[in-house]
């Protein structure tokens, strides 16, 4: 994709759960309160794989190899695009997590749980169901 971006998430699934953060109550951010995927803004000239993965290692404290990487879609977010990718980590564990300075807390939670709540930030749903009917053709 050669159109200009600027941010990536990433889901990272656990069989049929799924790994939140509930963003800050601050009135002057995007969603405050809301659960959120990992990830943010990009730096520099990152590419959206670098990006999701730079903004999970400061958020949780964790990486992934970038091959493990199942989805990776552009989607118009003015002023230019998001990227969502997504990666099914079985082996996710708890003790894993690092969690950062941003944000309330960090989840494991169901995807029922995540793709039902009225606080979950509405683009996230609709982005995370299209990867999930993608999952199913796998």
């Amino acid at each position: 994709m050669t159109e200009p971006f600027h941010g990536a998430k990433i889901a990272i699934l656990v069989g049929d759960q799924i790994v939140t953060i509930l963003r800050d109550e601050i009135p002057t951010i995007p969603w405050p309160g809301y659960w959120d995927l990992p990830g943010g803004g990009r730096e520099n000239d990152e590419t959206p794989t670098e990006c999701a993965l730079r903004e999970l290692k400061e958020e949780l404290g964790f990486t992934i190899n970038p091959a493990r990487l199942a989805w990776l879609t552009p989607h118009r977010s003015p002023p230019s695009y998001i990227w969502f990718l997504a990666v099914e980590l079985p082996e996710f564990n708890p003790s894993m997590v690092k969690f950062g300075d941003e944000g309330q807390e960090w989840r494991l939670g169901s995807l029922d749980w995540f793709l039902s709540h009225d606080k979950t930030i509405p683009q996230h749903k609709t982005r995370l169901r299209a990867y999930l009917k993608h999952r199913k053709l796998i």
